[in-house]
């Protein structure tokens, strides 16, 4: 024989037996309703923003596309997609989650741990897109976009096209390519291309230009500028946006918190705002 406890509201500390209302701590279909809701608009308002240009990573196969104020820009519009998506989801994780006798400092608590709980498991089902997005532009860039043999950076494919631009109609070897996108890349970092690198890529495109030994170095220097200039913007737009990426994710656990709290607030009638639209008759 099984024996049932029942607890009358008012009586003392407990949950509110509601109807199909779960009796515990955590109360995990509010939460994960709170987070399907906050994925959700979250991803409508980056939809949106898509098609200006503001998102977090680009579908674009190069990286000059890249611009500092639109990642400042970018940054700006994550951190409030993630601030009113989050505080969408911890509301009404608060709201709809069963309440409980207990002091008020204590039932605030709990229904901020709610909206917490919705901001952990919709940073977990956004990332989990995000992923699957990412997977889908690269495996679309790689079957459609031309790639370098040999090891060749994708990337550098037209700063190699332009070391080797000349009038001759055969194209540079794939193994020649390679090597001089090997030596590029040496040269995008904090020092300088060493000197035996340089001396053998003016000779590389030399050999394939038919420049003469001044007019190629002239080249191999222009060239190298060009790519520190398009790598360097690449650097300073990924760290704004992954900075703004971490802040959006702070500021959304915090709203996800106080906006459960007042949802909580709602459901027990200290203030509830009327959800009806239409003229008043």
């Amino acid at each position: 024989m099984v024996m049932v406890e029942t607890v009358e509201v008012g009586s003392g500390a407990g949950p509110v037996p509601t109807p199909g209302g779960p009796l515990s701590y955590i109360h995990w279909g509010p939460g994960i309703a709170g987070a399907i809701v906050a994925a959700a608009t979250s991803f409508v308002l980056m939809s949106f923003a898509s098609a200006v240009g503001l998102m977090v990573a680009s579908p674009s196969p190069t990286w000059r596309d890249t611009s500092v104020w639109l990642a400042i820009l970018s940054g700006i519009w994550i951190i409030v997609v993630a601030v009113a998506s989050f505080a969408l989801g911890g509301y009404i994780a608060g709201r709809v989650r069963s309440t409980w006798n207990a002091s008020t400092d204590e039932v605030e608590f709990r229904d901020g741990v709610h909206g917490l709980i919705a901001w952990g498991l919709g940073v977990m089902l956004g990332a989990a897109l995000l992923a699957l997005t990412a997977g889908t532009f690269a495996a679309t860039n790689t079957a459609s976009a031309p790639r370098d043999t040999d090891g060749a950076p994708s990337f550098l494919s037209y700063e190699i096209d332009k070391l080797f631009r000349a009038d001759r109609a055969a194209p540079a070897r794939p193994e020649i390519r390679a090597e001089a996108s090997r030596m590029l890349m040496r040269g995008l970092g904090r020092n300088d291309l060493p000197a035996d690198d340089r001396a053998q890529l003016v000779r590389l495109t030399s050999a394939v230009t038919g420049l003469a030994q001044p007019d190629a170095q002239q080249r191999v220097v222009q060239v190298l500028a060009d790519a520190r200039v398009a790598a360097s913007q690449a650097r300073r737009s990924g760290v704004i946006l992954g900075f703004s990426l971490a802040a959006a994710l702070l500021a959304g656990a915090a709203a996800a918190w106080m906006a459960a709290g007042l949802g909580g607030k709602h459901r027990d009638g200290e203030f509830a705002p009327p959800m009806r639209w239409g003229a008043v008759r």
